[in-house]
């Protein structure tokens, strides 16, 4: 479903993104580790368009993306932002709904608010949040928001960037479980950067490490802990010692 070439970009003189390649079946969920300020997010963006690479090449079942319709290409994307992203002066049905209320997803109103309610009640939301604020939510019900609203177009593929951060261990398990569900259940294709261990653990089917701007390491997550990779079990460990060199 995604095949990313020998993808590189840079900001200035830093080389983000080196020659990335990664190619992740449809319905698999693929989970991209990797330390802070290794790419990560660049990495999404590129695929989404939202910064353009370099050089290489992004092909998303098997077309390559220069070549596609720009409104039909992100119509088949859902997104889980880091932090939620939510809109303060929408409501929340509203922010679910967002996609539905405009452009080429446009439903009328009233269904629109049905499907919202709908997905809020597929996170484990009651129908008695739909009008209230963002402000008025917890940190954990806004992230289950932000993944209603990933879900709400019924997307072939949903991006989940950290989607446990800034929550309490309990919550995270919560979230983590919630994606692993509608991943399996929507039979999406979904790839979800994370420092999070328990979350890799809990959503991978496979994972790929990114470091120094290639994947170093990539395999089923199975097989992540008998891995012979150095850079791989230093960062699933938590070790100071190793091969990358921690920020002081």
């Amino acid at each position: 479903m995604i095949e990313l070439r020998d993808l590189r970009k840079s900001f200035g003189p830093n080389q983000v993104l080196s020659g990335v390649n990664l190619s992740v079946d449809s319905g698999e969920s693929m989970v991209v580790i990797g330390g802070s300020g290794t790419g990560k997010s660049v990495l999404l963006k590129c695929i989404l368009g939202l910064v353009r690479p370099d050089a290489g090449d992004i092909l998303i079942d098997g077309r390559n993306v220069k070549d596609e319709d720009r409104d039909a290409f992100l119509a088949r994307f859902g997104m889980l932002f880091q932090g939620g992203a939510l809109f303060d002066s929408l409501s929340v049905w509203q922010n679910v709904a967002f996609r539905l209320l405009r452009g080429s997803l446009k439903r009328p109103r009233a269904e629109a608010r049905e499907i919202a309610i709908d997905k809020l009640r597929r996170v484990g939301l009651k129908s008695s949040v739909a009008d209230l604020f963002p402000a008025e939510l917890s940190g954990g019900m806004q992230k289950r928001v932000g993944l209603a609203r990933a879900i709400a177009a019924e997307p072939e593929i949903i991006f989940f960037d950290e989607p446990t951060t800034g929550l309490d261990p309990i919550m995270a398990g919560v979230i983590n479980d919630l994606i692993r569900e509608i991943v399996v259940e929507m039979g999406v294709t979904a790839i979800t950067i994370t420092h999070d261990m328990s979350s890799v653990r809990a959503i991978a089917d496979r994972v790929a490490m990114l470091h120094a701007g290639v994947i170093q390491w990539q395999g089923p997550v199975a097989e992540m802990d008998a891995a012979a990779d150095p850079y791989l079990q230093q960062f699933i460990h938590g070790r100071a010692e190793g091969p990358i060199e921690a920020v002081r």
